[in-house]
């Protein structure tokens, strides 16, 4: 029997979705707890492996299990047994043995958060990116606006990216803000690796000044991960949804 999840976690705590050797991931966390009430040791598949630090709303996961649990239990079990762990199962379903939670998917939803104020966080110190000088989110918004659709992603990709092509299509990227809140949005069937960082890194010098949204689509055209402004951390980001 085959069980999709959708998830919500905070990163700070975890190295990322994937399995690692010396830390403890979302993935270990989940598995972990299965075993615990289901006596199976599984190997669950996620819609995206988000990295350390990175957050989830909306994050989606498939299993299987010999028996056929009814899913409220399931989500009531490993709510449980999650327990302390910053994870919460949001909804659990029986789906085919079709469903696959990364390859089904259609898209995938990301959102990341500025707080843009001189005051440090106190509360959210773990979930924004703090930045102290001022944003402007307009001018920004319009220099995601450039790069929507199919382009060659080089310039915001992680040089240790595993994907085969640099090719993606940016079906939306917005800004939009307050006095102190600056939120950006980005979907896409699928992304590289770090891109929305690396878009976001980007933006912020557009944001100060220091680039014209201009040079910010000039930066895409040019192909040149050297061409990327600083990355934004990884605690602003959400991965909010996933589309199937």
């Amino acid at each position: 029997m085959r069980f999709k999840l959708t998830i919500e976690y905070d990163g700070t705590p975890f190295s990322g979705w994937q399995r690692q050797s010396e830390r403890m991931s979302v993935q270990q966390a989940l598995e972990e707890a299965i075993e615990r009430f289901s006596g199976e040791a599984v190997t669950t598949q996620a819609a995206g492996r988000t990295d350390a630090g990175v957050h989830a709303l909306g994050q989606v996961a498939h299993f299987d299990l010999s028996k056929d649990w009814d899913p409220f239990r399931v989500r009531e079990a490993l709510n449980y047994h999650l327990r302390p762990q910053p994870v919460a199962i949001v909804e659990c379903e029986a789906v085919s043995e079709a469903f696959e939670a990364r390859f089904s998917a259609k898209a995938r939803h990301y959102e990341y958060r500025i707080l843009n104020r001189r005051a440090p966080p106190a509360i959210e110190r773990n979930q924004v990116w703090h930045v102290p000088m001022p944003l402007e989110a307009e001018r920004m918004d319009e220099a995601a606006q450039l790069i929507l659709g199919l382009h060659d992603f080089t310039t915001f990709r992680s040089s240790e990216c595993q994907a085969k092509s640099p090719m993606r299509t940016l079906d939306a990227f917005a800004v939009s803000g307050d006095s102190e809140v600056i939120a950006i949005t980005a979907s896409a069937r699928s992304f590289l690796h770090h891109q929305v960082r690396s878009m976001v890194g980007s933006l912020k010098l557009v944001g100060e000044g220091k680039w014209s949204p201009a040079d910010f689509r000039a930066a895409l055209d040019a192909a040149d991960r050297r061409r990327c402004g600083a990355m934004a951390p990884s605690s602003g980001l959400y991965l909010t949804g996933v589309d199937y």
